[in-house]
């Protein structure tokens, strides 16, 4: 089977940028951002090659891939894996939107 694409929504990209920023601001740096963003990268290819890997969700065709502090939403199509949306499981749950 073909490795599938990753497709980064609107709301991940916010989402991803907002967090690196942070971590670049707090730390002087963007060796740790940096760092994180290769993590992010490494994981979603490893789904695009084993979509199914991640957690269901109560959300039709969604899952989360647990990463670090961190989980990743992504719904997967023939040919592509949709980042929904990054989330820092620190934060209040009450506040997460997926799609």
């Amino acid at each position: 089977m073909a490795q599938r694409k990753v497709i980064w929504s609107p709301r991940a990209q916010i989402r991803l940028y907002d967090i690196l920023e942070y971590f670049a601001q707090r730390n002087k740096s963007r060796s740790y951002s940096a760092k994180l963003y290769r993590t992010f990268t490494k994981e979603l290819a490893f789904v695009s090659k084993q979509p199914d890997i991640g957690i269901r969700t109560e959300l039709d065709d969604i899952r989360g891939l647990i990463v670090g502090d961190y989980i990743l939403f992504y719904e997967t199509t023939p040919d592509q894996i949709i980042v929904h949306t990054l989330w820092d499981c620190r934060q209040d749950p009450n506040s997460l939107k997926i799609k």
